[in-house]
């Protein structure tokens, strides 16, 4: 439908979604929104110590796995368009087709919003890495040089969600989304992790202590609103108004 609002999440493995911004893509859809979720990779050689641990694990059996679990949350956020472009991890390396094809995926998109990681990240160069590429193939779908006679792209905003180790990565929030509505979709997407039992409740924790901003900046005690789980992202572009 030419109407219909969209977004647009890429993630570096296939796990970073959930975690991250399960909430929003669970809330979006609700709202109408056809989100589609692009895996760089399925982050089978950094992400998956479980699996490997695992007797006579193979390469391609981690990927089956990790690729199922990420359908599988997929579905419980009720996201219908998820793709893996298993570009590979540890270190995840874009050459020029893969940037063009990345492209291919925005410009039909065509989102009102894009979400990716922070823009540094020690402890997994991976992430900070998709969010460099996740800004160069927004400005190459802007550029009505390329592949012309295509539908260029607008100015969506690029959100960046939340990092595993806030303080370490110069992220700061200002943009908190109540997520409580579907929670349940976000812990159920969350659940289908197998492989990374120990971020469950860590997640959750995160989810509680955002709505915790949420309502203090949204009014507090002078009548803020209620929120039992939220998400922070960092907003990367100015945003144009009419009134404050």
């Amino acid at each position: 439908m030419p109407d219909q609002k969209t977004a647009l999440i890429i993630s570096a493995h296939a796990a970073d979604f959930v975690w991250r911004c399960g909430g929003a893509i669970a809330h979006h859809q609700k709202l109408g929104y056809d989100v589609t979720i692009a895996c760089l990779s399925f982050g089978e050689r950094g992400e998956s110590a479980k699996l490997w641990k695992e007797e006579g694990m193979t390469l391609e059996k981690v990927k089956s796995s990790r690729r199922k679990e990420a359908e599988n949350a997929a579905k419980a956020l009720d996201a219908h368009d998820i793709q893996f472009l298993d570009l590979g991890d540890y270190p995840l390396d874009l050459d020029r087709d893969a940037k063009f094809k990345l492209v291919d995926i925005v410009r039909k998109v065509q989102p009102s919003f894009m979400m990716s990681h922070s823009k540094y990240d020690p402890y997994n160069t991976d992430h900070m890495y998709t969010t460099e590429v996740a800004m160069e193939v927004r400005m190459i779908a802007q550029a009505w040089g390329h592949n012309p006679g295509e539908k260029v792209l607008g100015a969506p905003q690029l959100y960046l969600f939340e990092p595993h180790q806030t303080e370490q990565m110069g992220w700061v929030p200002n943009v908190f989304l109540d997520i409580t509505d579907v929670w349940d979709k976000k812990r159920a997407a969350i659940e289908c992790m197998e492989g990374q039992l120990h971020l469950w409740n860590y997640y959750t924790n995160v989810a509680e202590n955002r709505a915790n901003h949420f309502r203090r900046n949204s009014g507090g005690q002078a009548g803020g609103r209620a929120a039992q789980y939220a998400e922070g992202f960092q907003a990367i572009y100015p945003r144009c108004v009419d009134e404050l």
